[in-house]
């Protein structure tokens, strides 16, 4: 899109099909006020919103049980190695094995042992992060439509930026796509408009936000 001002207005014009967009001039307020639009369907009610975090942390609760499990088999087997190794230093003392064969043998293992501290450090790491960023990203979708009415023309470029990936401007409608994981807490929210809609309110949790 290219942008013009006129006095106190911005208008955007496609840039696209080498200058030979039909489309006319579109102020920026009209963009503004469709994004907002758009936005706003990232919006949960808040009952739903409290119930899906509180399912985010009980499913932290098991993603942290499979990493902790995870980590102690392989802390075990970090174990067994230095076992092996702390044994194979005693056969060489007692001339059960030479010098080379310790070394080369104990070199592998302690490959095998760093690769095990590489692999409980990246479980680690997951277990921290797993459930913030879950939780931060709702949030964020949550309040997005607000956000992006408060914030100045650079900062709504930037919220749009992480959460859109193209957007398209025709016959004087915005259609936009969102990022994962935008894109599907947008298609469950609209799911559940329509079944509230058709069905009631009570069987949106039961059959959109506990469905498959």
């Amino acid at each position: 899109m290219a942008e013009i001002k006129k006095g106190k207005y911005v208008y955007y014009h496609c840039t696209g099909f080498k200058g030979k967009c039909g489309e006319p001039y579109v102020r920026e307020e009209v963009l503004d006020e469709q994004f907002a639009q758009h936005l706003g369907g990232l919006r949960i009610d808040n009952e739903v919103f409290e119930w899906v975090v509180r399912a985010l942390r009980e499913s932290c609760s098991d993603e942290k049980r499979e990493h902790s499990d995870a980590i102690a088999r392989i802390q075990a087997e970090w174990d067994r190695l230095q076992k092996r190794i702390d044994a194979m230093y005693v056969d060489k003392l007692d001339g059960r094995i030479d010098e080379g064969f310790y070394k080369r043998t104990r070199a592998q293992w302690r490959d095998e042992q760093e690769r095990c501290e590489r692999d409980i450090e990246r479980h680690r790491a997951a277990d921290d992060s797993y459930m913030d960023q879950g939780i931060q990203l709702l949030n964020l979708a949550q309040n997005a439509h607000q956000l992006f009415i408060a914030q100045p023309a650079k900062e709504k470029r930037r919220l749009l930026n992480f959460l859109l990936s193209n957007c398209t401007w025709q016959q004087g409608t915005l259609t936009v796509e969102y990022k994962e994981p935008f894109d599907l807490l947008a298609e469950t929210v609209a799911a559940a408009a329509r079944v509230e809609a058709t069905q009631g309110a009570e069987m949106v949790q039961k059959q959109v936000w506990l469905g498959d």
